[in-house]
């Protein structure tokens, strides 16, 4: 990493490069999209990202970052750490409970349904890391599985032709939707983490993406769209605000 004390020459600084502001990373950002130079916390690269319109203007974005070294210092070490799951942990999928277990052999990774007192479990072999991805691929096809049946009802109720559904490991988005284009369908990305979310919040980010089928945009009718296919959408909202950090310290 680079120490920067005062503003750096433009032709010294390039996108993607990571300098210190107060012992903390920041990384540096090219958007042409961009209408000014922001800030914004990368929680799963415990990072902060430091984004300007141009290239000239990166010294503009170091020198912002600088004044709110304090800002950077409190978001980034108010982070939670990162998480690994490990066997005897108990964690949430759409609300109930499910008993992350170890295999007694190498086997597939895979979920067990709740029966009768016994909840839910997901029973994965391999140590440390490998268990980690091991159970981390079987929350991912699981929530791809419930997004895709979500998702393609809510674009049935819009009168729209199914999309094709993916999940990603999204750093600052719960979702995206790219519309129909050139005979192409519409194609919408959830995180992977709302696997872990209660399943009303599942269902809102569902219903927010699908209304965008629609309304690409978030606008008044938009707004109306989403609450016709969820309902109040204020305590999903409530929760992700809440959650979405601790959601995005579970590693990939």
């Amino acid at each position: 990493m680079l120490l920067l004390r005062r503003r750096a020459p433009a032709h010294r600084l390039a996108s993607g490069q990571v300098v210190e502001i107060s012992g903390r990373p920041v990384r540096l950002r090219v958007d042409g999209r961009a209408a000014r130079v922001s800030l914004r916390v990368d929680p799963r690269q415990r990072e902060v990202v430091a984004t300007a319109p141009s290239l000239r203007m990166l010294s503009d974005a170091v020198a912002f970052a600088q004044s709110r070294a304090d800002w950077i210092a409190a978001r980034l070490d108010g982070l939670p750490e990162p998480q690994l799951f490990a066997p005897g942990r108990t964690i949430s999928l759409l609300g109930r409970p499910c008993r992350l277990e170890r295999a007694a052999m190498r086997i597939a990774a895979r979920l067990i349904p709740a029966a009768g007192p016994e909840p839910m479990r997901l029973i994965a072999s391999g140590e440390g890391e490998a268990y980690h991805r091991a159970v981390v691929r079987v929350l991912k096809a699981e929530a791809l599985r419930e997004l895709t049946v979500r998702a393609q009802g809510l674009a049935a109720r819009l009168g729209q032709p199914a999309p094709e559904v993916a999940v990603a490991d999204a750093r600052t988005r719960w979702g995206s939707c790219r519309g129909a284009s050139g005979g192409r369908p519409a194609l919408i990305r959830f995180s992977w983490r709302l696997i872990l979310a209660p399943e009303a919040v599942l269902q809102y980010v569902a219903a927010h993406e699908c209304a965008h089928l629609v309304e690409a945009n978030h606008g008044p009718r938009f707004w109306a769209l989403c609450a016709r296919l969820y309902g109040d959408a204020a305590p999903a909202r409530r929760w992700l605000a809440a959650h979405g950090r601790d959601l995005h310290a579970i590693q990939a």
